[in-house]
């Protein structure tokens, strides 16, 4: 194995200052989200979240964020799913979104809620038909003897649902994280990097830089 103490990226990122950016982290967000899309990184919307037990056991995995509003951050999951578990006990989450060809990163913590029914019905209906099926088809985060039995359970789906529509499944839906705290970070020279942080206040957010 190679030696990683000697692995070292020099960043030269321009300065992230705080009177060129957004009142609203939200919007800052999008502004930073749209920059990725334009620089054609691969799956820009990948985000690593975070969730914990009731105990503060946590965990840690890669969804996909499906969209951004006013409110906060959605995605979509199988409720029954460790994440899935873990939030609806627990609704709080945190997220990384590591652009780092960009030199780039969002932090996110905030409170989680899920969806209506109807939004979760609005989203999985624009899905592709063997995304539909997998949604019924996979007992998320659960033991399975082989990858035969996960096969077998999608024929069965199919079949199920040949020449029907398919609707989706009362166990998977969207969350909505409202956020508390948005940061966002620039590498630097000399890993004297760029952070700047939103914290959500009654009257709006306040806009603080924290070390690096």
């Amino acid at each position: 194995m190679q030696d990683l103490s000697k692995m070292r990226q020099e960043y030269d990122a321009e300065s992230l200052n705080e009177a060129d950016m957004a009142s609203d982290p939200i919007k800052e967000f999008m502004e930073w989200m749209d920059e990725a899309i334009a620089a054609k990184l691969s799956e820009p919307n990948a985000m690593v979240i975070a969730t914990s037990t009731s105990d503060g056991k946590p965990s840690a995995r890669v969804v996909l964020l499906k969209e951004v509003n006013d409110c906060g951050f959605v995605f979509f999951t199988n409720y029954l799913s460790r994440k899935g578990m873990e939030l609806l006990s627990n609704p709080f989450a945190a997220v990384v979104f590591d652009w780092h060809d960009m030199g780039r990163q969002v932090r996110i913590e905030g409170r989680v809620e899920k969806l209506s029914a109807e939004e979760s019905d609005n989203y999985f209906n624009t899905r592709p038909e063997n995304a539909k099926t997998g949604a019924w088809s996979s007992p998320q985060s659960k033991i399975i003897k082989s990858r035969d039995e996960l096969d077998e359970l999608q024929k069965e789906t199919e079949r199920m649902f040949a020449g029907k529509t398919i609707y989706r499944p009362s166990h998977w839906g969207g969350f909505l994280i409202r956020p508390e705290v948005i940061e966002f970070w620039k590498g630097r020279q000399s890993r004297m990097h760029d952070r700047i942080a939103y914290y959500k206040t009654e009257d709006g957010w306040s806009i603080n830089r924290l070390a690096p």
